[in-house]
């Protein structure tokens, strides 16, 4: 197998993109993401660190030391991502269940609610390096991790989270679509 530094890819740039729970995501690279869809803004320059493992279990036999099978028995797919922009679609992500409303003019209060609602959305990630552009795109997600808020002089007010991939009916965990001429089928 040779190599080619032609196929190696960064992740100069993108956008984490939220929606209600079965809203229509695009299904090719080249059109605009569907009404419903709302771009999360600017993210800390981590970006989006996206993790998938599968889990296993043994299978012993008594005439061996070593397993003589493993049995799939669990998937995990997750999204992490700090949210830097502080505005009602980030907060009330992170805070679930969590409602707008204005006071009076130019004052806004955010309630946050004591027992929150389950809160699955449909979750959208691009990105682009040059022009490769790549889409995932989890059906059914959800917020289930929150780091600490930090309030300091030496940054910006961050919401740092992690979301859960969930299957979809399809059975599908997530669909990644990418416009990379080295994904050509064999």
């Amino acid at each position: 197998m040779a190599l080619d530094a032609d196929n190696v890819r960064v992740g100069l740039n993108g956008n984490v993109y939220i929606a209600p729970k079965g809203t229509t995501a695009p299904s090719d690279l080249d059109s605009a993401w569907p009404a419903g869809w709302v771009d999360l803004g600017y993210l800390s320059d981590d970006g989006v660190e996206l993790s998938y493992s599968t889990d296993t279990e043994d299978v012993n036999a008594w005439q061996s030391l070593s397993p003589v099978r493993k049995i799939l028995t669990g998937v995990d797919m997750t999204l992490g991502f700090t949210c830097i922009e502080l505005k009602t679609s980030t907060v009330t992500l992170y805070f679930p269940s969590a409602t707008m409303t204005d006071v009076t003019t130019g004052v806004h209060k955010l309630a946050i609610p004591a027992a929150p609602d389950p809160d699955e959305r449909a979750i959208g990630l691009e990105w682009t390096d040059g022009d490769i552009v790549n889409r995932l795109i989890v059906s059914r997600g959800e917020v289930t991790n929150r780091d600490s808020i930090t309030l300091a002089r030496s940054g910006a007010v961050s919401l740092p989270m992690t979301v859960s991939a969930y299957a979809d009916a399809a059975p599908e965990i997530a669909v990644w679509l990418s416009n990379d001429p080295a994904w050509a089928a064999a």
